[in-house]
Order: structure tokens, then C-alpha cells, then sequence
């Protein structure tokens, strides 16, 4: 018989399962674990570059909020000293008294400070507010008699805008910028004949007979409406003698000047109420004769601003991340 081949001593066999290894559970727990930890690590190593990030963005902003001197260029030789006046002119606004006369003050205690612009683009506002900043206009001009300060008019100066204007030494325009109204209103609403269509009953309780004097849902009386024209008219009268002290002889002999109608530049030359036409840089260059401009304006902190970018949502996320109200780190 032919010898049979001789058998390999090798004979295939099923894989061995993990399983069937001694100590598998173990070592499987081991690798869980280790698994475990190195996704904790990373974790903390992200949530540690998040905070630092959040660390460094805070410290930004703290240093921007101080406002150090080295954030600045320095500042050498004279310079026109810009104040801006931009928006409604009240209590709240970017244009309120305390931002605007702060800025003056500024502008006008630095040593070198050839002249101030103080640029107006302003529909008006609250009487009071215009008033203050006039006055302070005044003062300052008194305690610095060799600072001029000019008045420059962008879009619009009227109403409390250009009572601003008024207290300058010179008040400068485009040819359509648009300025005067040189009067005061009071505006509102009456619904007594809605009511009545509506069928709805006004109950008003006073105390003080006049004390729901202009109420929107009662009928107008004619001894409130009087009252408060003169009121009105008192606070014209101040703004006329505002515009006749700071104007003067430039003023042309025209009636409809305090009548509250407004004009173009152009026209307001004619009238008096501007002295020539230009912008801040021609003011600088030309009238000033100090061509660069140094902005004093009060602008919003830079915390203020970022939060108001970011948004609510992003601003607790800061407040929470740095636990602002320990006072610590998470």
C-alpha cells in the first residue's frame, strides 16, 4: 500500500474567545477604568483651557474699564478737543448732561486743548437737560477764556440741540444740516369720544382738584390748557434769551426765528443763526489752526458695551463660569 502523507502536526482551530481567558472580567473592568479616566482628564484639560479663556477675556475687559494710560497713544502738542452730542438729549440718553458735561470738562482742563469742537446732531429733548450743558458751556468759557469752543452742526441741531449750539462761540453747519425750532411743545392724546363710542366709563379719584389736570380720557379744560401754555411759555421765554445771549447782533430781525420753524444751514446764515459752513475738520485745520482731533466724548464702558454684544444668554454664561457672585472660580 502507498504510504498515507504523513499528518501535519498543526491543526486549525476555533479563535479562543476572550472569554474563555482566566481573569478576563478584570482585565476588561481595567480597561473600562482606564477609559474612564482619560476621558475625565481630557474633560478637566477643556474645561480648564474654557475657564482660562473666560480668565483672560475678564481681565481684558477690567483692564479696558480702567482705561490705563498706556492703552492710549501719547498725546503731544495742541489739539482740537471733539465732544460729540449725538442723539435725544435726556437724562438716560448717550446726550445726557452728566456724559456731555464731563467730556467738556475735559476737554477744556487739558493743557493742550487749542479749541474745542463740540459736534451736535441732535433732534433736542428735555429742556432741562439742554440747559445744563448751556450753562456749563458758559462757565467753562469764563474759566478758560483763551479755549474758543465751536458749535458744528451734522444732520440736525434743533430744539434742546441747538440751545447747546446757542452757548458756543461760533456755530458751524453743512449747507443742509437743518436747524432752529426754537420753541417748546407739550403732545399728547385725548379719547373722550372713543370712550363714548366704546361705551366705557372713565372713573377718576383725585386728591387736589386739579391734580388730573390734561387727562387723556377726560374732556380737556380750557383753564388747564391756558395753565400749561403758560408754563410753556415760560420755558420759550428762557430758551429765547439763550439764543439772544449766545447769538447777540448776529441775529437778523426776523420774528419767525423763535417761532419754532426750522431751516437749512444755508438759510440759518442768513438768519444768523450759523456763522459760516464746515465741518469738524475744517474747523480744526482752518479755525482752531490745531489739525488733529483728540475725542473726549463719554462713550459707554467697554463692559457695558461687550455684554450688550454678547447678549443676556452669553453674559450669565460669564457670570456662571467665573461665579461672579463668590467672588471665586468654580
Amino acid at each position: 500500500m502507498p504510504d498515507e502523507p504523513t499528518k501535519s502536526a498543526w491543526t486549525p482551530t476555533e479563535p479562543a474567545s476572550p472569554r474563555d481567558a482566566p481573569g478576563w472580567e478584570r482585565d476588561l473592568l481595567e480597561r473600562l477604568a482606564f477609559m474612564s479616566l482619560v476621558e475625565q482628564r481630557r474633560t478637566r484639560r477643556w474645561n480648564l483651557v474654557f475657564r482660562f479663556a473666560w480668565l483672560a477675556l475678564a481681565v481684558f475687559v477690567a483692564v479696558l474699564w480702567m482705561d490705563p494710560q498706556w492703552i492710549h497713544p501719547e498725546r503731544v502738542g495742541p489739539h482740537s478737543a471733539l465732544v460729540d452730542v449725538r442723539g435725544t438729549i435726556a437724562d438716560e440718553g448717550d446726550a445726557s448732561a452728566d456724559q456731555v458735561v464731563a467730556a467738556l470738562r475735559a476737554a477744556f482742563e487739558d493743557a493742550d486743548t487749542a479749541g474745542v469742537i463740540l459736534r451736535i446732531n441732535s433732534p433736542g429733548g428735555s429742556p432741562v437737560q439742554a440747559g445744563y450743558i448751556s450753562d456749563e458751556i458758559v462757565r467753562l468759557r469764563g474759566l478758560y477764556p483763551e479755549t474758543p469752543v465751536y458749535a458744528v452742526i451734522a444732520d440736525m441741531a434743533v430744539s434742546g440741540g441747538y440751545y447747546v449750539a446757542a452757548s458756543a462761540d461760533s456755530i458751524y453747519a453743512s449747507k443742509s444740516s437743518v436747524v432752529g425750532s426754537i420753541g417748546v411743545l407739550m403732545d399728547g392724546f385725548g379719547f373722550v369720544g372713543a370712550m363714548d363710542k366704546l361705551g366705557v366709563e372713565r372713573r377718576l379719584v383725585t386728591a387736589g382738584e386739579r391734580k388730573g389736570i390734561l387727562d387723556p380720557f377726560s374732556p380737556a379744560r380750557d383753564e388747564d390748557v391756558a395753565h400749561f401754555r403758560s408754563l410753556l411759555e415760560d420755558v420759550h421765554n428762557e430758551f429765547i434769551e439763550v439764543v439772544k445771549r449766545g447769538r447777540g447782533d448776529r441775529l437778523a430781525a426776523d420774528a419767525d426765528i423763535f417761532s419754532g420753524l426750522m431751516w437749512t444751514g444755508s438759510r440759518g446764515i442768513e438768519l444768523g443763526l450759523v456763522d459760516a459752513l464746515g465741518g469738524s475738520g475744517y474747523v480744526a485745520r482752518e479755525v482752531i489752526g490745531a489739525e488733529e482731533i483728540v475725542d473726549f466724548t463719554v462713550r459707554p464702558e467697554p463692559l457695558d458695551a461687550i455684554v450688550d454684544r454678547l447678549g443676556v444668554s452669553v453674559a450669565r454664561t460669564i457670570g456662571t463660569m467665573l461665579n461672579l457672585e463668590t467672588g471665586r472660580l468654580e
